[in-house]
């Protein structure tokens, strides 16, 4: 009877061992509010066809001015809406191995949890650690520039216009957001939703390493290879980034840099010829026979009394075939941040940029942002929020390209140069758990 005590109790021990070693943690954030937003696009009208000659493209709406206001009680105006588990088992010996995966929440959305939708995808993914060395994993995951941004950011990567770096259409309702709707929906105008950099990609070796002397490295290995629905299509994907940041005292400085090469093979009709410059929208959205570098830069200083950031991006997607064909964008950002009571915090920031859609000797749109915001903390998990945001843009022109491949922007379509401006704001409440 004592042997058969002594067992029970024996395997309860070590079945609490077992359970000690590892943990899975469920957490999410949920946003509402109340979301408004206005703006205003004057350039040339569309295109229509000529009733007489019966002839497309022959008459144009001539110059007109294009207003847009939306709003009303939505999700996402602080923090896109997620729910995710995330698990960590002791392997022994240092090692560990952990894995997260993520879903969408849009509280004014019909699928309120989205796990499938391309652009509402969050991360997921399975990997090791060791202690002393770092960690690897392997699926979908942030970029090594959105973390570098996520941690650089006055504004805390919000979703309202005003910020040059994380930009955003700042579009009523979290589905507008997420699919880069917004306000005008012109990805022209330099300010669409994530146009500046790819936040997060499928298929990714992440590599992070532990502290060494102030720094902390990041490697990203991107390989994927599909064929498409058109079984003589095939689609290839390959990426590289590195990052590196440090710390000390006060001071965070970061850089990095990331590179997406996507390309088509054709073996029955001709494509190759075909660009496209892609579009991301969260998650990685290849363009067609496509370089797209991206690299980022910023530092912080805390004053104590405030905080300081200085950020500045630089994009270019390139035809893999001809150099002159291309889109850039860059962009340059100024912000503060302070506690102003041990409950309400502030930040303001305000930057600048430009960006060209038409390759090379193509006119440069220029842009500009700034943007305000207030935290008040209920407790260390909830809060109320207000922000509020500008954007505005001048000479932005779409490039057109044939299907070869060969650059056939004239100078018609320079004309068309459209300018745009958008503000936006939130207030709402915020719950992390």
């Amino acid at each position: 009877m004592k042997k058969s005590l002594l067992a029970v109790a024996a395997i309860g021990a070590f079945a609490s061992a077992a359970q000690a070693q590892s943990s899975v943690t469920v957490y999410g954030i949920i946003d509402t509010g109340y979301l408004s937003s206005s703006s205003t696009a004057a350039g040339p009208g569309a295109a229509i066809n000529n009733t007489v000659t019966a002839t497309t493209n022959a008459l144009t709406q001539g110059n007109i001015v294009s207003k847009t206001q939306t709003g009303g009680f939505g999700g996402g105006g602080e923090s896109t809406g997620r729910l995710g588990f995330r698990g960590n088992e002791d392997l022994g010996g240092g090692a560990s191995a952990f894995f997260t995966v993520e879903m969408a929440l849009s509280p004014d959305s019909a699928t309120n949890i989205s796990s499938t939708n391309a652009t509402s995808n969050r991360q997921s993914f399975v990997g090791l650690g060791k202690k002393g060395f770092g960690t690897a994993s392997i699926g979908m995951q942030y970029t090594p520039v959105h973390e570098a941004v996520a941690a650089t950011d006055a504004g805390g990567t919000n979703n309202v216009n005003g910020n040059v770096i994380y930009d955003r259409t700042g579009g009523f309702g979290s589905q507008q957001i997420l699919n880069g709707q917004g306000v005008s929906g012109q990805a022209g105008s330099g300010m669409s939703t994530n146009t500046s950099y790819t936040v997060r990609t499928s298929n990714a070796l992440v590599l992070k390493s532990e502290k060494i002397a102030g720094f902390n490295l990041k490697g990203l290995l991107v390989a994927s290879g599909k064929d498409s629905s058109q079984a003589n299509v095939t689609t290839s994907t390959k990426a590289y980034g590195v990052g590196a940041d440090y710390n000390w005292s006060k001071l965070l400085v970061t850089a990095n840099y990331q590179s997406f090469l996507t390309e088509g093979v054709a073996t029955g009709i001709d494509v190759v010829g075909t660009f496209a410059a892609g579009y991301n929208g969260g998650v990685s959205t290849a363009g067609t026979n496509a370089r797209d570098t991206q690299q980022y830069y910023a530092a912080t200083y805390d004053f104590g009394i405030l905080k300081a950031y200085a950020q500045y991006v630089a994009r270019k997607v390139v035809y893999t075939n001809n150099n002159n064909i291309f889109t850039e964008r860059t962009a340059q950002q100024i912000g503060v941040k302070s506690s102003l009571t041990p409950t309400i915090s502030a930040w303001a920031s305000a930057g600048t940029g430009s960006m060209n859609n038409t390759g090379a000797n193509g006119p440069k749109a220029g842009f500009n942002g700034w943007q305000i915001g207030s935290d008040y903390s209920l407790s260390k998990r909830t809060n109320l929020y207000a922000i509020y945001g500008q954007t505005a843009t001048r000479n932005a022109a779409s490039g057109v390209y044939s299907a070869n491949g060969i650059a056939a922007v004239s100078s018609t379509v320079f004309a068309a140069q459209t300018s745009y401006n958008a503000s936006s704001y939130a207030v709402g409440l915020r719950h992390t758990f």
